[in-house]
């Protein structure tokens, strides 16, 4: 009994130990779980489409990780720009396709998805058997589901894995990857997520990934938007912008517009708002995000009676020159409304 019992102290104390290691060591971390991902941080040659605000940085991420990049975009200056990185250049997607296994893209819009997979000279005319798409654009939940059936006809996998953090998460590698695709392709996909990317989630089957980022760039539009006009009264009222800001980030309507990505030009620097709204992410893709949203919204019979607001405001916005400024630009448009 006494051996027993202290056998059992033994192992529980080692354990404990063992447990409080992996903060300090990520090999045992790694060794105690299971949930690891079944791919390799071995470097290996990327097909890469779309290099434009998020696509650019995150195709330089992979190189700084080791990874060979083969890339593709409509824009050369920005083609041009990663082949000074290190990259090689490929003719079109489908030629991408014949020579990797593994290819990411970062589009506009789901018509642009559905050309760069299913169009001529597509990844998924010349997609190899075992391959593993990454599509990070926001798009239709629809068209992933569609692009996703045709890439199972070819004996390949393909993973909705829009991204959350904007321009700066991305140049940074701290992205959010929310991910919709199968639990073995998630696990294939994670190392090369983890290069430019912090936080990785496995949100579920095909779409899923894309119904989040629905759902979280209809709030990110309403705070956006709210924040604005936060900022907007309190000068009005003859307040410290920056001391306006700085309350709210340690009072109860902090939000991550307010916080980190401050609408009002001079609050916060290295962001859109104190460089002219320029780079960043455009009111023309958060219009569109918003009309995702919205047809979401009516096909599951959904109330956003705030979301049909802010979709409406931005897309005044796009009609009045808005579109190519970054999001934020709510604040000029406001402003200049009064």
């Amino acid at each position: 009994m006494d051996i027993q019992f202290n056998m059992a102290a033994v192992l529980t104390k080692n354990f404990r130990l063992l447990s409080a290691f992996p903060r300090q060591c990520g090999v045992v971390s790694r060794f105690l779980s299971s949930e690891r991902s079944q791919g390799t941080k071995e470097p290996q040659t990327i097909g890469f489409i779309g290099l434009g605000n998020m696509g650019g940085p995150m195709a330089k991420n992979l190189l700084t990780n080791g990874h060979k990049l083969l890339v593709n975009d409509v824009v050369s200056a920005s083609v041009k720009e990663l082949q000074n990185e290190g990259a090689d250049v490929g003719d079109n997607p489908a030629d991408i396709a014949s020579k990797t296994s593994v290819i990411i893209t970062m589009l506009p819009s789901s018509p642009n998805v559905s050309e760069v997979y299913l169009g001529k000279n597509g990844i998924i005319e010349a997609v190899q058997e075992g391959s593993l798409l990454i599509d990070s654009s926001t798009i239709n939940p629809e068209v992933a589901k569609e692009v996703a059936s045709k890439a199972e006809e070819k004996g390949a996998t393909y993973l909705d894995a829009p991204v959350s953090g904007g321009v700066i998460a991305s140049q940074n590698g701290t992205l959010s990857f929310l991910v919709g695709g199968s639990k073995t392709g998630f696990e294939r996909a994670k190392p090369i997520l983890e290069c430019m990317g912090q936080n990785i989630f496995h949100c579920g089957e095909t779409a899923t990934g894309q119904a989040v980022k629905i759902c979280n760039n209809l709030l990110l539009a309403i705070s956006m938007i709210g924040t604005s006009e936060a900022m907007n009264l309190g000068q009005n009222l003859g307040l410290d912008p920056k001391l306006l800001a700085e309350v709210i980030s340690k009072s109860t309507g902090r939000c991550w517009s307010s916080d980190l990505y401050n609408p009002c030009p001079g609050v916060l620097e290295n962001v859109p708002s104190s460089n002219n709204y320029q780079g960043g992410f455009g009111t023309a893709l958060m219009t569109k995000d918003l009309g995702l949203a919205q047809e979401a919204a009516t096909g599951t019979k959904s109330a956003t009676p705030l979301g049909s607001v802010a979709h409406q405001i931005y897309r005044i916005m796009c009609n009045r020159g808005y579109g190519h400024l970054d999001f934020s630009s709510a604040y000029k448009f406001i402003k200049e409304d009064e």
